[in-house]
Formats: C-alpha cells, sequence, structure tokens
C-alpha cells in the first residue's frame, strides 16, 4: 500500500526529488532472486551457468517487452492519450502472460542456436519464475494495481487502499487483495516445484507442471479480479487471462501426455 518506497535526496543534482517506486524495486528484486536461482540450480543440474545467465538476460529484456506490449494492447485507450506510458513500467502495467510469451519464445530460440535442450533449461527456470512472480505481485500490492472486486467490510482479508497521488486502486471501499492471494499462491507453487523437481521423470517435466498448476491459480483469482484493465474475451464471463490460461493449460496437458506416450512407447 505504499506505491512509493522512498524519494532521491533534493540535493541530489537532476534526479534529486524523484520517487522510487516501490513497483519497481519489487519487479527488480524479483529478476534478481530468479538470476540466483536460475545460477544456483544451473550448477546443481550441469548445465553452463554462463549460457544460462546469458539468456537470463535476453529473458528479462524480452519478458519486460511482451508484458508491457500486451499491457499496452489491453489499454489501447490510455496508449492514445500518453505514449510514453509504454516505457514507465516502473509505475506498473506489466501483464504477466505477455511476459510469459516473450520469455519462452526467447528461450526456444536461444536453445536452438547455442544447442541447448530446451527442456532441460526450462525446468531449470520454473521454479525461479513461481518465486519472482511472487515477489512481483507484493510490488502490485504496493502500487495498487491487479485490485480486486469489493469485498465486504466485516471481512478479515479486505483492505482499503489510501487516496495517494500515485493511487490505482479504489480507496472509498474494501476490496479483495487479490495481489496477497497471488503472492501466497505463486510461493506456494514454488515450494512444490522445489520438491518435484527432483521426483520428475523427463526434462521438461517441471515447466509442465508450472503450466498446468498456474493457469488454474489464475483463472481462479481473476473471478475476484476488479480491475478491468486487463480486457475481457467475453465480456464479464471470460477475462484476456483465462482464455490465455485455458490455452497454457491445454497446451501443457498435450504435451505432458505426448512425452509420456512416448517414453513408455
Amino acid at each position: 500500500m505504499h506505491p512509493v518506497l522512498f524519494y532521491i535526496p533534493d540535493f541530489l543534482p537532476f534526479i534529486g526529488g524523484r520517487p522510487i517506486h516501490t513497483y519497481g524495486a519489487l519487479v527488480a528484486t524479483a529478476f534478481l532472486v530468479g538470476l540466483w536461482w536460475s545460477k544456483t540450480e544451473a550448477k546443481r543440474v550441469g548445465l553452463s551457468p554462463e549460457r544460462v545467465l546469458d539468456l537470463f538476460f535476453y529473458i528479462v529484456l524480452s519478458a519486460i517487452i511482451g508484458s508491457r506490449l500486451l499491457y499496452v494492447v489491453a489499454s489501447v485507450p490510455q496508449w492514445w492519450k500518453d505514449p510514453m506510458v509504454f516505457v514507465r513500467f516502473w509505475e506498473g502495467g506489466l501483464v504477466f502472460y505477455g511476459g510469459l510469451i516473450g520469455a519462452v519464445a526467447t528461450s526456444v530460440y536461444y536453445t536452438r542456436k547455442h544447442d541447448l535442450p530446451f527442456f532441460k533449461v526450462a525446468d531449470v527456470f520454473a521454479p525461479g519464475i513461481a518465486i519472482g512472480h511472487a515477489i512481483g505481485r507484493l510490488g502490485c500490492f504496493a502500487a495498487g494495481c491487479c485490485f480486486g472486486k469489493p469485498a465486504s467490510p466485516d471481512a478479515w482479508y479486505a483492505v482499503i487502499f489510501p487516496l495517494t497521488d500515485f493511487a490505482i486502486a479504489p480507496h472509498d471501499h474494501p476490496v479483495y487483495p487479490t495481489q496477497l492471494f497471488e503472492s501466497f499462491g505463486e510461493l506456494c507453487i514454488f515450494l512444490f516445484l522445489m520438491w518435484f523437481r527432483r521426483k520428475k521423470t523427463f526434462d521438461g517435466e517441471v515447466f509442465l507442471m508450472y503450466l498446468i498448476i498456474y493457469p488454474i491459480l489464475r483463472s481462479v483469482l481473476e473471478i475476484y479480479r476488479g480491475d478491468t484493465i486487463r480486457g475481457f474475451v467475453v465480456e464479464g464471463v471470460l477475462s484476456t487471462s483465462q482464455f490465455i490460461s485455458i490455452i497454457w493449460f491445454v497446451m501443457a496437458l498435450i504435451l505432458w501426455f505426448s512425452i509420456l506416450k512416448r517414453k513408455k512407447g
């Protein structure tokens, strides 16, 4: 609930007095944690840490661009009013699925170019995606974006966002803290994948497990989301994120059973 982490001191030239947004700081923290995880896990499974870190750089770049592009597509009117909204990602407005699509596409290209096993690399990154997303959603909570629908004032989980200069969420009634719900859910997914990665039967199973579990979590949470910036495929019934969740879920299941069938054969 604190969109601004702190202000740069006024005595510093050119940048004095500028706000450091909590959202941007937590997103940066999420990427750093993901970097640490990827390097550590790459060493454990026998992949080149240098190659993995090189890929991580391209993933971060493509994830930011992809998540911002999907945000802009979902908020076309706002984009036309202020085109600079595209580059001010530290103020909020990164759509996770756009980033995931960009990251997967970049990873496929990179692993093919450098003759790396895509699914083994994907298994390295999957838990890092979950824990990074968990941290990033805390940034959403601080910024007030991705807020929930109105909740009962008596509900223990209900929150009221304060009115600030950077307010996004409604401040005149309690809402579901969907950001915190998703952050907790992603933390649980991370802990599960940490355990599951040592039980997997084939390369890619950890990544596919993530693509099966997360869409379920996201689709349920979308029911309680109150913001409309993400858009709807069927107005008021099926959000854009739920539609993409269904696609990821079905693709992951088909691929999983296909690999298992091939393995048994």
